[in-house]
């Protein structure tokens, strides 16, 4: 990490979780999209249930708690990792990920829509994101490969950060998951069954 000239050696792994609220702007400024553009996913979070939101006040209002203690450790998520990176993926499947993002941009043969509704689309680094999450999917359904329908899956929290709406699609109210939604159903994943 480097911070005004200077730069600081990281230990792995390491990671950032940011959150952004919506509700109060003032004094905070939008993320350029280059940054953006640097986070994995991005995932939208709605109010909790009423007993969760009950357990929470409950939790955070009295005197007791309970000391946080790790539940992996440094090395174990480090192997994790390295055996995300380890489960095999098709070439088709790598190609229908980079087809969703190519899809994403204006021009260069994209849908209408597209070129109407966003001013830039996703770089590579959205397709790297929906292989590597992909990976990652597959191992939490159980599989040892990587299926069309995890790119699909993923494509949401992989591109809805990465995209710049037009000031039209703005003014409609089309959402960066309508845009999503719509660049995937308009790239048909080869016929090779995966």
């Amino acid at each position: 990490m480097t911070v005004q000239g200077r730069t600081y050696d990281l230990e792995p792994p390491f990671f950032v979780f940011a959150t952004q609220n919506p509700i109060e702007l003032e004094g905070t400024y939008p993320l350029p999209e280059a940054q953006l553009d640097r986070f994995l996913f991005e995932i939208p979070l709605a109010y909790s249930p009423e007993a969760d939101e009950v357990a929470i006040v409950q939790q955070t209002t009295s005197t007791s708690s309970e000391p946080i203690r790790a539940v992996v450790t440094r090395q174990e998520i480090l192997e994790f990792q390295q055996v995300v990176r380890r489960v095999p993926v098709a070439d088709d499947v790598v190609r229908h990920a980079v087809q969703v993002v190519r899809a994403t941009r204006p021009g260069d043969g994209a849908a209408e829509f597209v070129g109407k509704y966003l001013a830039y689309g996703a770089s590579v680094r959205a397709a790297q994101a929906l292989v590597l999450g992909g990976k990652a999917r597959a191992l939490l359904h159980g599989r040892s490969h990587v299926a069309y329908e995890d790119i699909q899956a993923l494509a949401r929290p992989v591109l809805r950060h990465r995209l710049l709406r037009t000031f039209q699609a703005q003014s409609e109210r089309i959402t960066t998951d309508d845009l999503v939604a719509r660049v995937v159903a308009g790239v048909t994943p080869p016929r090779s069954g995966l």
